[in-house]
């Protein structure tokens, strides 16, 4: 796994990058957490953040080819004009978050189904109630601004602002947000916060009342998680291994 940090990444590491992102679209298409030919995710190239990778707009998560990934600068002011362009809100959101947050190398937005259930609620945070959950604790920026598609530059600021110095954010009446170093990272973190989404949402539903751990018990956890980051390389290995066996196209 191609292991990123704050520096440009070499001509060798681009190609193996791509190939990372391009299978993170075709995992997440097969676990259903696309939205139609939308949402999206980037990874930056250039130590300043400014050059990332980033899907086409309107291409499905079920196709996309390492090949296929736009390589977009967040300075240029026509990027959106012409063909083989990003999607307008993508490029809002990606673009500030990377020109704002250098140390970010890799941005994924998706609307999974329990996460988006949970953004919709009065109140969208995640509460520590087990491993899983826990592991966000103090980790997570909560934007309730919402305005509709995300397509003005204003949205881009307010949600970079609401993310913070946070890796994860949850986008109320949207969706959610993971950041990380490197690709298999923050496919764990969006893996990980719909499965934590799911436990909150079930226990909700149950309508009793909710056994929250401390604030000490929950920074515990979330701290004793950092220890365990490299789950995600083995992972994320075996989820591209698994692609190798049956659509191998994601490399082209």
């Amino acid at each position: 796994m191609t292991v990123m940090s704050n520096r440009p990444v070499a001509d060798d590491d681009r190609r193996a990058l791509r190939v990372e992102l391009a299978a993170a679209f075709r995992i997440c298409a097969r676990m259903n957490w696309h939205e139609s030919v939308g949402n999206h995710f980037s990874a930056a190239v250039s130590a300043d953040g400014r050059q990332f990778l980033m899907n086409p707009r309107w291409r499905h998560f079920g196709a996309i080819r390492a090949s296929d990934l736009l390589l977009l600068d967040a300075e240029t002011a026509d990027v959106l004009e012409g063909r083989g362009t990003p999607d307008q809100s993508a490029w809002t959101v990606h673009g500030t978050i990377h020109r704002k947050r250098p140390d970010v190398r890799v941005v994924l937005h998706a609307h999974p189904p329990y996460a988006t259930a949970l953004s919709t609620l009065k109140d969208p945070s995640l509460k520590p109630l087990d491993n899983n959950t826990a592991r966000f604790f103090g980790d997570l920026g909560i934007d309730l601004g919402f305005g509709g598609i995300a397509d003005d530059a204003s949205e881009g600021e307010r949600l970079a602002e609401a993310l913070g110095e946070n890796s994860c954010l949850m986008m109320g009446n949207h969706g959610v947000t993971v950041t990380a170093d490197r690709v298999a990272l923050a496919f764990e973190k969006l893996y990980f916060f719909e499965k934590a989404a799911r436990t909150q949402i079930l226990a909700y539903s149950t309508g009793q009342a909710l056994n929250i751990l401390s604030d000490a018990v929950a920074r515990n956890t979330a701290e004793g998680w950092k220890a365990y980051e490299g789950m995600a390389d083995a992972h994320f290995a075996h989820l591209m291994a698994e692609l190798d066996q049956t659509d191998p196209s994601y490399r082209d």
